[in-house]
This record gives C-alpha cells, structure tokens and sequence, in this order.
C-alpha cells in the first residue's frame, strides 16, 4: 500500500497510522512527495509541467516498481489525494483500489467556487501568484506554518518544521499548487472531455471536522461523477486525520483494501 501526503506535511504525518497497517499484514511505502520535504524537484518552469500531478504520480509509479510491485493499493490525502487521482486515471493498471481523504478533483472545486470557498480557501489562489509568495512564507517560517508537536508527535514534527524552514522546500510546495490551477486543471477537463474514469474500487473518507462535506455536501455525491464503483463515510477528526484519528483511518483503509483484522 501506498500513503500519500498532503500539504504541507511530509511522509512522516503517518507515522501512527503506517504501524498498524503493518500489524494488519500490509506492506506499506510512505514517499515524500516531489517538492516536499527531503525529495528533491525540478526548477520551476513557467508551464508548471514539472511539478504537475502527471509528473509526480509518474514518481509514484517509479518508486513501486523499483520495490519490485507493478500493482499496489493506494491511498492520497489532501494534495497527495489529487495525485492519487491522477495516478489513478494514468496509471490505471498498476492500481488495484485507491483511497481518497479530504479531497475532490480540482476542477470540480473550481466549479464551484462561492464566498464561502473563497473565504476558506483563498491559499489555493494566493499561492498560485508568482514570488510574493515564497518572500512572505520565508520571512517568517515558523508563524505561516504552525504545528502541535504533542498533537503531531514530535518527530514527524521536527521533520516538518526543517522542510517548512528549507527555502526550496517552501518553492517546492507553492509549485504544486500553481500547477493545480493551471497544467492540472487542463489534464482533468481532458478527462473530462474524453469520459475517462478510475476503473479501481474507490473509498472516499473526509473529516468531519473539517470543511469539506459543509462546503459540498456528500463528497461520495461528487466523485461518482469519476468513479462507477465508489463508497465512503466521514471520519471524527479535523483536517490531519493521520495525526488526529489514527485507528479510524488505519480500520477503515485496512477494511477497504482487505487487511486481516487485528
């Protein structure tokens, strides 16, 4: 099984979950994401191409067959969700279920934008802006992104606070988000436009204590729009469900993919 992050954590955020997808017989492969905190990305480029959900779910694809597994289970939270989604569309072979957590597809967020969205969400646009961004983030590091280490755990979050404090790190994330609105927007209206679909089984999971299900109403509503064999139910936790529900996410993904029960 696969766990990707979102923003703007690190592989580390499952740090309580990934143990007791272990106990319950998976094998289980955290990666950092391109850009974030140790994996390395291209320079930016003014198409965004290299940091593009494409790209990074071609990363994925990479690192699993060069672990010697050609096909594996997926799960994606947040941005890591939009990869998982692309990786998904593109790679339709080396996926058996995929698991999506606090996301929907970037286009259909941006074809529903209203106040409240914008209000809540205003980063995503923020983000996106060349350069001011990068200056006002590493000014001040340690204020923009705050973190509980007792909440967190304190090693996953020391490992945070040193890629939010890395300049290229901080680049590396604002990228993503530019090429969200722009490459990756373009790849999902072709999807669209062609009537592709995840083939896979999909679980949608979001926080109950987040915004997602206010925002949208049944996120499940939503993806059915991608995916003909889709389920999902919401979980009691806010936004970093891995830190903050460890058990709930670990049982409910251990039960989609088919782990044995503990």
């Amino acid at each position: 099984m696969v766990l990707l992050h979102g923003h703007p954590r690190t592989s580390a955020t499952w740090h309580r979950v990934a143990p007791l997808l272990v106990r319950r017989g998976f094998t289980v492969v955290c990666p950092d994401l391109r850009g974030y905190g140790r994996s390395t990305g291209p320079a930016p480029t003014a198409d965004h191409v290299g940091y593009s959900k494409r790209a990074v779910a071609g990363d994925v694809v990479e690192v699993m067959r060069s672990l010697g597994h050609a096909r594996f289970a997926l799960a994606g939270h947040d941005r890591g969700g939009s990869v998982a989604l692309r990786l998904a569309l593109d790679h339709p072979d080396a996926v058996s279920r995929v698991a999506l957590i606090d996301c929907l597809p970037l286009t259909e967020h941006l074809s529903r934008i209203t106040t409240e969205f914008a209000t809540q969400w205003w980063h995503w646009f923020f983000f996106a802006q060349p350069d001011i961004p990068e200056r006002v983030i590493n000014a001040d590091p340690d204020s923009w992104y705050r973190g509980d280490p007792q909440r967190m755990g304190q090693e996953n979050h020391d490992e945070w606070r040193a890629a939010t404090r890395n300049p290229d790190v901080v680049r590396g994330m604002l990228e993503d988000y530019r090429a969200g609105l722009t490459v990756d927007r373009r790849h999902e209206e072709a999807d669209r436009a062609a009537g592709r679909r995840i083939r896979c089984p999909a679980l949608i999971l979001w926080s109950l204590r987040d915004d997602l299900e206010d925002l949208y109403g049944d996120p499940v509503e939503i993806w059915r729009r991608w995916a003909p064999d889709v389920r999902g139910h919401g979980i009691d936790s806010g936004h970093h469900v891995a830190e903050e529900a460890p058990e709930a996410l670990a049982s409910s993904l251990a039960g989609f993919f088919g782990g044995r029960p503990e």
